[in-house]
């Protein structure tokens, strides 16, 4: 989605606001009870969103956050494109553990511009300079707020400088660093295993010369992947079949006559003959899209516009696809937040539908020294906030392999689980070990996904929602520590749609407890299900 024309001599300005949040961490770190004003606006700037419902759900999604109502002083302003509907948050305020849902109420403030549209949020609020206004009349002391996004571009930045708040997210003028060109450097650069490939393709003869590059250096690489730069959760991605290809011999010519070609100091490859050039475009045009409805022209001329990479496919037969969360404090702290397996489906099996917290205690914390690397790099480049790096890892040997894919400079499908279960539970996580304790002692896990779906489920309200889980007796509850919080629930109705988190005493109960909710919702839906078939 393209960026709209902002300010570009605001850089100064925005420094100078982003410096406020140091006094303001500092007072947050020390637990005391001063007053503050969390403004938060979850706009998504993704062209995979095409639909205003679930660009609703999407924003809904971060709707944890109200538990920072816990603080007795706080207030929260959270913006969305249309008006939440109130029982969902009751929903949330019944869950705040230890804290009084009607003392809590009057320091929620709910903005919407009633916009229903598939247009980011933060479009949204700047299209409106006085809803801009009545959320800064909601602002008791600017020195004593933030604004919390979800991606940060230059709409959040300039809607940071409108409001006179900080933002408690990457500077949209880091943008380049979470891109899939961007990560391989930084991967090169602090020595971050990562698949073989090349960066900054922008055509098709870039991206066969790279592919015939890969397969000289390489011979056995049976498929490569193609990611635009500003793909997520697996949109942009397409793969190309090189199985069956005619091997790679080096003849020091190619049937031009050139001489062979060296892309790396000490590296000397052949040549690409007009031959492998041939057969190498009939496999690019045949590569298979993770997005419905992409043709080749459409992503050729997408690649062309954004750039992209190719890498090769990391396969075996234990592959697994983990995750880190990690974030960077405004004092410049990198703090190792969890680790996750992430449940990916889709054509190929790249797109994000869920996770599990934490990850296999196998490679937790081999992943977790190779995001540390990164941290640390995206510290010193001044970055702030919460973000994430994808890893593959296979078994080979009976010994683990990580190897880092992605960084994704926001907050992720991995973020709101994790905070729900941190916030309802006060516990913590160690990255030494792989495991999150509540204060009781207890170990905690979870199952998460945002695409718990089925056309049947287009019959429930929230309301039904409610109704079937404390029936079941599936909702959380405080005293156990256990059970199911349910998000995205605005999408039940037009998409048949929501999400869940699944928390357990054990990896094996919280899967049993996640499939039993999902069951429990497609039993008491089947016969409505029918009807609507009929």
């Amino acid at each position: 989605m393209s960026e709209r024309n902002v300010a570009t001599d605001s850089q100064a300005e925005f420094d100078q606001l982003q410096k406020k949040l140091v006094p303001l961490w500092k007072s947050i770190e020390r637990f005391n009870q001063d007053p503050q004003t969390i403004v938060v606006v979850p706009s998504m700037s993704i062209d995979a969103i095409g639909s205003g419902a679930l660009m609703q759900a999407f924003e809904e999604r971060f709707l944890f956050l109200l538990l920072l109502l816990r603080q007795p002083r706080a207030r929260l302003i959270y913006v969305t494109s249309q008006t939440i509907l109130p029982n969902i948050i009751d929903y949330y305020l019944d869950l705040l553990p230890g804290v009084i849902p009607s003392h809590a109420r009057p320091r929620l403030f709910l903005i919407a511009p009633l916009d229903g549209s598939a247009r980011p949020l933060s479009d949204k609020l700047l299209d409106r300079p006085r809803l801009i206004e009545r959320i800064r009349s909601l602002i008791m002391d600017p020195a004593r707020a933030h604004l919390v996004p979800f991606n940060t571009t230059s709409r959040e930045k300039e809607l940071a400088l409108r409001l006179g708040i900080p933002m408690y997210g990457a500077d949209p003028k880091f943008f380049s660093l979470g891109t899939k060109s961007g990560c391989r450097k930084i991967f090169m650069e602090e020595n971050v295993r990562h698949p073989l490939g090349h960066e900054n393709l922008g055509s098709k003869e870039e991206l066969i010369e790279a592919i015939a590059q890969m397969r000289a250096k390489k011979p056995s690489i049976k498929q490569v992947l193609v990611k635009l730069n500003e793909g997520v959760s697996g949109e942009g991605n397409a793969i190309i079949d090189l199985t069956g290809l005619p091997p790679v011999v080096p003849t020091g010519r190619d049937d031009a006559g050139h001489k062979e070609v060296s892309t790396q100091p000490g590296l000397t490859i052949p040549a690409t003959t007009s031959k492998e050039r041939a057969l190498l475009e009939e496999r690019l045009r045949a590569m298979q899209f993770e997005s419905k409805g992409v043709t080749y022209e459409s992503y050729m001329k997408t690649l062309q516009e954004r750039k992209g990479v190719v890498e090769e496919r990391i396969m075996g037969e234990e592959f697994r696809s983990p995750s880190v969360q990690l974030r960077i404090t405004p004092l410049g702290k990198v703090e190792l937040l969890s680790t996750h397996d992430q449940l990916l489906g889709g054509p190929s099996g790249q797109s994000y539908l869920g996770c599990v917290f934490p990850a296999d205690t196998g490679y937790a914390a081999l992943i977790t020294r190779e995001a540390a690397k990164v941290g640390r790099r995206l510290a010193k480049e001044g970055v702030i906030g919460r973000f994430a790096l994808d890893f593959v890892v296979v078994r080979s040997n009976g010994k683990w392999e990580p190897y880092a894919i992605e960084i994704n400079l926001r907050k992720g499908g991995t973020t709101h689980p994790f905070l729900t279960l941190q916030f309802l539970t006060d516990g913590k996580y160690d990255p030494d070990t792989a495991i999150f304790t509540a204060p009781n002692g207890q170990q905690k896990f979870f199952v998460a996904s945002d695409h718990v779906e089925s056309p049947a489920y287009r019959t429930l309200t929230p309301d039904d929602l409610f109704d079937i889980v404390v029936r079941h007796n599936l909702h959380f509850g405080q005293t156990r520590q256990t059970g199911v919080v349910f998000h995205m629930m605005s999408a039940l109705g037009e998409l048949g749609r929501t999400g869940l988190t699944a928390v357990g005493n054990s990896r094996d109960d919280a899967k049993a407890l996640y499939d039993r909710a999902v069951a429990v919702l497609d039993q008491e839906t089947r016969s409505d299900g029918d009807a609507l078939r009929g």
